[in-house]
């Protein structure tokens, strides 16, 4: 990434304006809307911490970029769902958004897609399999009645409740989604690239700011040369450069 620090800072304001999102859908202040805005932190903290621990134990060590992207992950699976479930299916869906975008961040590098920032492996899969596992995930068949009739455990009485059914509409709706998108998206490509080419030549390597807008990010940032780390010697007290 362009900067590391800046990846936590937009991961932290993404974070606290997704309460309003996922929340401000419910449209009041009530049950509904705490429940979205629970049910997003739980997804978002399992997945953050679950990525950190495939990153840790792949890599063997942890990574903050890693641990933004494992947030966001949690957030955009769970957001489709957020006020239709109980806890425990934010808890489920944070793990699920853990194991599949992760995977769908792997495959994106080996097929070598130009995603730099994993749009489609954390925003795109995720809210598709946020999407769909809202028909397995949501309230029980008996919060199906309206609001009055219903337990009072129910988040979103007499609305969406988990089936076999409402899972087949889910997964069909999602799958024309997904087609939908994909054909718009090409075609919106193809027309921008006749006209404003989208990939930069090749060859110009870092000096991308200079060949596109005339300038340069870091022309007076100062820099310095590389220093080696100062570690101590086991069999002495005294540093050796390594």
């Amino acid at each position: 990434p362009h900067n590391v620090p800046f990846v936590a800072l937009g991961t932290a304001l993404l974070w606290f304006g997704w309460f309003g999102f996922n929340g401000g859908s419910a449209l009041a202040t009530g049950p509904t809307a705490v429940a979205a805005a629970v049910n997003s932190e739980i997804a978002a903290s399992v997945a953050l911490f679950l990525w950190l621990i495939i990153d840790w134990v792949r890599l063997g060590r942890p990574g903050l970029v890693g641990l933004c992207v494992g947030a966001i992950a949690g957030l955009a699976t769970v957001t489709p769902a957020a006020g239709f479930i109980q806890p425990w299916g934010a808890f489920v869906l944070g793990v699920v958004a853990t194991t599949g975008c992760y995977a769908c961040c792997e495959l994106r590098k080996k097929w070598g897609l130009d995603d730099a920032l994993d749009v489609w492996g954390v925003h795109g899969m995720g809210g598709f399999v946020g999407s769909v596992l809202l028909g397995a995930l949501a309230d029980a068949p008996a919060c199906g009645v309206e609001e009055g009739a219903a337990p009072a455990w129910c988040v979103n009485p007499g609305t969406i409740t988990r089936s076999g059914e409402q899972f087949g509409k889910q997964l069909a709706v999602c799958c024309l989604c997904a087609v939908y998108s994909f054909v718009v998206t090409l075609g919106l490509l193809k027309a921008i690239d006749r006209v404003l080419p989208i990939r930069p030549c090749a060859g110009i390597g870092s000096s991308i700011d200079l060949h596109e807008h005339g300038e340069s990010a870091y022309t007076h940032t100062p820099t310095k040369a590389y220093m080696p780390e100062m570690v101590l010697d086991p069999s002495s007290k005294d540093a050796v450069r390594v």
